[in-house]
């Protein structure tokens, strides 16, 4: 494999190509005429041919000069623009956020905090993996992404869990529904149900599943789907009842559209929070980030939870 060409002999071929003079070559770039006299002979030897004509005190290009000044102005070119991006993200504000998020949290929670990060980091670049939490572990190992807001993950040694919020997963019904109507749930009615539920293969799926063989029930799923709002709407309409943290239905629920009911005697909770790799030193810009979704869950009216305190679940 050959070598790279020195960029510093680039430059100079440039620089005489665009003068025709070693002297004035030499007097732009601050160097003597010999040592680009040396630059260019090295160049010539390196590439294997003659790449200027002189003639006097004048210089002029032969063909494959003519090439390879093509080559080298877009070579130049690039490392310019190069230098100028890179200096572009030394300045305030400027920089780039990768952040993966369940689909939850990228219909009701990343909104209200990226629209706050953007008026503190207008020039960040921002940019967001979805995917379920077995995904955005993968990412976060992969680094494709800097962090991920999601669930807190299974037996997941090499990351950092920085926990936001623990929400509890009810029955989601109609307001027409039999239960609503009488305000508790009939547990030997619960498998006769038509159940809407969120995407198998994600963490809410599993986690309803173990509850219920716990229970030693099985959930007969009539329609499945990936879009919590999709599945809201069908239970508006009566055709069938779902399993959700009532804070994704907050406004269903003020309305009276939708009425919550708890699962049973045991509760059935999940734990929200941000995940990082260990020992991950944070910019400015991912400081405020965690700061952010910390303020978005106080916001939800649900309780931050007691890292030393509250159970891992999920």
């Amino acid at each position: 494999m050959a070598l790279p060409l020195d960029s510093r002999q680039l430059r100079a071929f440039a620089n005489l190509a665009q003068t025709g003079s070693f002297t004035e070559t030499a007097r732009q770039l601050h160097l003597s005429q010999s040592a680009i006299s040396y630059s260019i002979k090295a160049l010539e030897e390196e590439v294997r041919c003659r790449l200027v004509d002189r003639m006097g005190k004048s210089v002029t290009l032969t063909l494959a000069g003519e090439q390879l000044l093509a080559h080298t102005n877009r070579i130049l070119g690039e490392m310019e623009l190069a230098r100028e991006r890179l200096a572009e993200l030394g300045k305030w504000g400027h920089g780039r956020l990768r952040i993966g998020a369940s689909p939850t949290a990228c219909q009701y929670l990343l909104p209200t905090v990226l629209r706050e990060f953007k008026d503190s980091f207008p020039q960040c670049l921002i940019q967001i993996e979805p995917g379920d939490t077995a995904e955005v572990v993968e990412f976060l190992h992969n680094q494709r992404i800097d962090m991920a807001l999601a669930l807190e993950p299974r037996r997941e040694q090499r990351l950092e869990f920085r926990p936001l919020f623990t929400d509890e997963l009810k029955f989601l019904v109609s307001p027409v529904h039999p239960w609503a109507k009488k305000g508790t749930v009939e547990r030997a009615e619960i498998v006769t149900q038509r159940f809407i539920l969120y995407a198998k293969k994600s963490y809410l799926w599993d986690m309803i599943q173990e509850y219920f063989r716990q229970e030693q029930m099985v959930l007969p799923t009539s329609i499945e789907l990936g879009n919590i709002e999709a599945i809201k709407e069908l239970v508006k309409l009566g055709l069938g009842i779902s399993i959700l943290a009532p804070w994704v239905a907050e406004r269903e629920l003020a309305e009276g559209a939708l009425v919550a009911l708890p699962l049973g005697k045991r509760k059935l909770r999940r734990r929200w929070g941000i995940l990082l790799r260990k020992d991950q030193r944070l910019t400015l810009a991912q400081e405020t980030f965690v700061g952010l979704c910390q303020a978005a869950a106080e916001n939800l009216h649900i309780p931050v939870p007691d890292a030393k305190t509250t159970k891992r679940t999920g």
